[in-house]
């Protein structure tokens, strides 16, 4: 009797053990449904989102709204507010550009391991000041890392806004170079694409850092994406487009 109550403790607390791991992957897997809806891509292949995180940036976020502009081309911006606090007329620049402006936290924590009130705290303020700055509701949200819980996609919900994240990925925070950030872009896109599905092309204007990081890279990347898409009949929207 006793080693049989043994075993079967032991199979739950594996079980456990199991289902923390599962729930652990999904709170840093981008597309994982796991722990709530997220919006990551609509149904039409040919549909692309340039996305871009950790801004707005001194350095970057212009040059590269000169850029967008040239081509015609609206892109996402998810910002972070300690940065939205020092450069609120890069804010309502990109605002003003037609771009579509979202939360990305105010100090950019990994949200899965921080408390409840944290999270709040992180979410709420990055909007109040969003808003304030563009007079416009936010209605995007994408966590730091990707990372999250569900009480992070809740509290989001109860603001109003849809958890965002992406299916293409170049890396551009790491000094690989122009070239090996596109082909990881592209070999996303070639996967979105077998599944039937557009693609949410995940970069960065700015840093969580702090401001005035180069991300000349990340404008190149874009440079050259924006070349493809017109050259393969891809069209760019914003992730509203998508829910």
């Amino acid at each position: 009797m006793f080693f049989s109550g043994l075993t079967e403790d032991l199979v739950l607390l594996a079980a456990a053990a199991a289902a923390t791991e599962v729930l652990a992957s999904a709170a840093l897997r981008p597309e994982s449904q796991l722990l709530g809806g997220t919006l990551i891509a609509g149904t039409d292949p040919m549909e692309v989102a340039l996305t871009y995180d950790d801004g707005p940036n001194d350095v970057s976020t212009p040059p590269l709204l000169d850029l967008l502009a040239r081509h015609n081309v609206r892109a996402t911006f998810f910002m972070i507010g300690k940065h939205v606090r020092q450069r609120p007329d890069l804010v309502r620049q990109v605002h003003a550009g037609g771009h579509l402006v979202g939360n990305h936290t105010m100090t950019h924590p990994w949200l899965t391991w921080q408390t409840d009130n944290v999270i709040r705290e992180e979410i709420s303020g990055c909007s109040k000041l969003l808003e304030d700055t563009i007079g416009a509701p936010v209605r995007y949200f994408r966590p730091p890392h990707g990372a999250r819980r569900p009480f992070v996609m809740r509290f989001a919900a109860q603001l109003g806004m849809k958890t965002v994240q992406w299916n293409a990925m170049g890396h551009d925070w790491d000094p690989i170079g122009v070239d090996r950030i596109v082909k990881e872009i592209q070999k996303g896109m070639r996967r979105a694409r077998k599944r039937g599905r557009g693609t949410n092309i995940l970069l960065h204007d700015g840093s969580d850092r702090a401001l005035g990081v180069n991300r000349s890279d990340s404008i190149w990347t874009t440079a050259r994406l924006t070349d493809h898409f017109a050259r393969d009949g891809y069209r760019t929207v914003t992730v509203d487009a998508w829910g």
